[in-house]
């Protein structure tokens, strides 16, 4: 069954990680995931288990200060890239687009933190919003823009 939104709540760490694995395991090349949340909320994890899903053996750490990391041992390229530090025009100028249509890298799966920063998205994307909670856990908001499939048995 194909979703255009869907909430779930992710108990602990662990969860988002497995999100991500579970993810990485039937993403197709081309995925964008445009990850929201504040600090803390597991950005950073999720892309850790999309990285373990992936078969990815190198440690996947925040590119806050690098912006972007590429890590091409894996199934399929994983680019993560971290807007945090940025303005919307900085942003413009790095040409991300690069990362999501194959042209001048291979196609893989892009996931950015911080992605309200882009003025401008691909057509396609699946947008997480994670959102930590008192008792711990995470609430994760999946939004499929454009032709992004995102099935049940995904989650």
């Amino acid at each position: 069954m194909k979703l255009e939104s869907h909430t779930i709540v992710l108990p602990d760490a662990e969860a988002t990680r497995e999100l991500g694995r579970n993810l990485a395991q039937s993403l197709p090349p081309g995925s964008v995931i445009l990850l929201e949340g504040d600090l803390g909320s597991g950005k950073t994890t999720l892309v850790q288990g999309l990285g373990e899903g992936l078969g990815i053996k190198d440690p996947i750490v925040s590119p806050t200060f690098t912006l972007i990391n590429e890590y091409l041992e894996g199934r399929i390229p994983l680019y993560h890239l971290d807007l945090y530090r940025l303005e919307p025009p900085e942003v413009e100028a790095l040409n991300l687009e690069a990362y999501w249509e194959g042209i001048e890298f291979p196609l893989g799966i892009v996931a950015i933190e911080w992605s309200e920063r882009l003025s401008y998205k691909p057509n396609n994307y699946l947008q997480i919003g994670l959102t930590y909670q008192t008792d711990g856990s995470r609430q994760a908001q999946f939004i499929a823009k454009g032709e992004f499939q995102l099935e049940v048995y995904q989650l």
